[in-house]
């Protein structure tokens, strides 16, 4: 039996039009509804058929849906909820994909009184965006992060996860602030670390369009792809996490500092050490299958 019949997803970019083709491909029968803030978004929906239906407003979309999935920058969450407040049938269940989890189930308790919000962050996604870059295998062999409130209804969690495992997903059930406080070290913090080291080439106006684009190797080019990842959207989530990003962002800068010690006084066996424990890391990512061993990362030359 099917955990939801009818879907709607609000924000059709690249995660919200992922679903909207995985659920496509996995539930055909599941009626979709899908609505964008962007006008120009809506049009091209219509135009790749993803949605079975993609309405003007956000209100709209809801009024028939048993699960309603917010795929906006984590920053509008309450906006949109506020949106949808009247429209919203009451045994719905409201469920989003931002990074930051403790914000957004504050910003829906507040807005969405009485409904049943199950929050849950997909751990996958591209540097592409809008409803072009979206494909359906996307969540296939990635981890969705279900996060429910304390008090939240079982059933209605396992009907969440249970949508996410038929995308293809292997699902985890996590305290909200603890998820914000192993997202910032895995994924917040490197993006953080990404935009400084290319806004810091950037900066270098003298070589940045000469020597640092055309030798950029390996680390550098990794960085830019990182880097490249939606503006708004990590906007949101820094603000949004802040606590946690700025715990993880002052051990980090303890740890860079003992790295800069260690290289001023040639301590080559703390470097050794750590670079080490590194590979290490490295090698348990891909036994668990987070990543393959390919050369170059798998790039084809």
């Amino acid at each position: 039996m099917l955990p939801f019949a009818r879907v709607t997803i609000i924000g059709l970019g690249l995660i919200g039009s992922s679903i909207a083709r995985a659920v496509q491909a996995e539930m055909p029968t599941v009626r979709i509804t899908g609505h964008d803030a962007d006008p120009q978004v809506r049009e091209r929906a219509r135009e790749l058929g993803f949605c079975d239906d993609v309405t003007d407003t956000a209100g709209a979309s809801v009024v028939d849906a048993d699960l309603v999935i917010l795929c906006v920058p984590v920053g509008a969450m309450g906006t949109v909820g506020a949106e949808i407040a009247a429209d919203l049938p009451a045994d719905a269940i409201v469920s989003d994909v931002g990074s930051s989890k403790a914000s957004v189930l504050a910003a829906l308790a507040g807005t969405l009184p009485g409904a049943t919000i199950i929050p849950a962050h997909p751990v996958a996604g591209t540097e592409n965006s809008g409803p072009d870059a979206g494909f359906s295998s996307l969540f296939k062999g990635r981890w969705c992060i279900v996060t429910p409130p304390e008090d939240a209804d079982a059933t209605a969690v396992q009907r969440v996860a249970e949508f996410w495992r038929r995308l293809g997903a292997d699902v985890e059930t996590m305290d909200p602030k603890h998820h914000d406080l192993v997202l910032a070290v895995t994924s917040h913090l490197p993006h953080l670390i990404a935009y400084t080291i290319v806004g810091t080439a950037s900066d270098m106006e003298e070589v940045t369009q000469s020597e640092v684009i055309k030798f950029s190797a390996g680390g550098f080019r990794d960085f830019t792809r990182i880097a490249a990842s939606d503006p708004t959207m990590w906007r949101d989530v820094f603000l949004n996490n802040k606590d946690a990003v700025l715990e993880m962002l002052q051990r980090f800068s303890e740890d860079l500092t003992a790295l800069q010690r260690a290289i001023r006084w040639g301590d080559g066996d703390t470097l050794f050490d750590l670079f080490t424990r590194t590979r290490a890391v490295r090698r348990s990512i891909i036994e668990q299958g987070q990543d393959d061993a390919a050369p170059d990362f798998g790039r084809t030359h």
